[in-house]
């Protein structure tokens, strides 16, 4: 693994089993406020997923369906997110988030390349299935670049065991058969299935969709090595709320000044 995807595996090790990556769509609340907040955010959290906007987010809930309905609406596209990562020195490692079509339209070479210039570290692909990948995942670890697998609570053994082996930068563990953004209770099926991720993998595992408060991150400390924060983070921006220090009181063993 190159020094890129590592740099996102250091960073989730760094935390002590309670690191934050935090999801933002690109583009939102609009295209003049988002580098700032992404910037803000990458100071807080250990690492920062940019999700790429797309007219049909199957996995996601309304929350981001929402705000990629925004973004698109503003023109937001790869090429604007590309010159505004251009622009931008985060101090968090930071990896794409999208489906498949935005990025085969923009050209997979183009994609790669432009991932290089802007120091992304590496993709996530939630609608790519490993057998298809490739080609993708040749043309990125030759840029030292790591394509995230992600494993549900259904996956079958074997194949957990296959796309552990084949991730990069980390294993992302998907904590619920539904959408982003829903309430979830992790109850012990949750926190057993999240254990079975991390006895198969060598790299660290961060569990999404549905961490949204600081008592589920508690809960899920010591079985995975962080958590995957979205449309909590999101929500808290449409509420007016500070993003970064929503992401601090997330944290079981930090605490925020004036919080409860």
């Amino acid at each position: 693994m190159g020094d890129h995807a590592a740099a996102v595996t250091k960073a989730i090790e760094s935390a002590d089993g309670q690191a934050i990556c935090a999801y933002l769509t690109a583009g939102y609340p609009s295209p003049e406020t988002y580098g700032e907040i992404l910037t803000s955010v990458a100071e807080t959290a250990d690492v920062v997923e940019v999700g790429i906007p797309f007219t049909d987010p199957m996995a996601d809930g309304q929350t981001i369906q929402h705000a990629s309905h925004e973004a698109l609406v503003q023109g937001i596209n790869l090429d604007r997110i590309f010159d505004t990562l251009d622009s931008l020195e985060l101090a968090a490692p930071h990896v794409l988030m999208g489906y498949y079509n935005p990025f085969l339209a923009f050209g997979l070479p183009r994609l790669v390349q432009r991932m290089t210039d802007a120091g992304t570290s590496g993709l996530i692909v939630p609608d790519l299935p490993l057998e298809e990948s490739g080609e993708l995942i040749e043309m990125l670890e030759r840029h030292d670049l790591g394509l995230v697998q992600l494993v549900a609570p259904t996956t079958p053994p074997d194949r957990l065991r296959r796309l552990a082996t084949a991730s990069r930068c980390f294993v992302y563990a998907v904590s619920t058969k539904g959408t982003t953004g829903g309430a979830t209770d992790f109850d012990e099926s949750v926190l057993d299935y999240l254990d079975r991720v991390k006895s198969v993998s060598d790299l660290p595992v961060l569990a999404g969709f549905g961490v949204r408060e600081r008592a589920q991150v508690a809960q899920l400390t010591g079985h995975v090595d962080g958590v995957v924060v979205g449309s909590a983070l999101i929500d808290a921006i449409d509420r007016g709320d500070d993003p970064a220090r929503f992401l601090s009181g997330l944290r079981p063993s930090r605490t925020v000044a004036g919080s409860a």
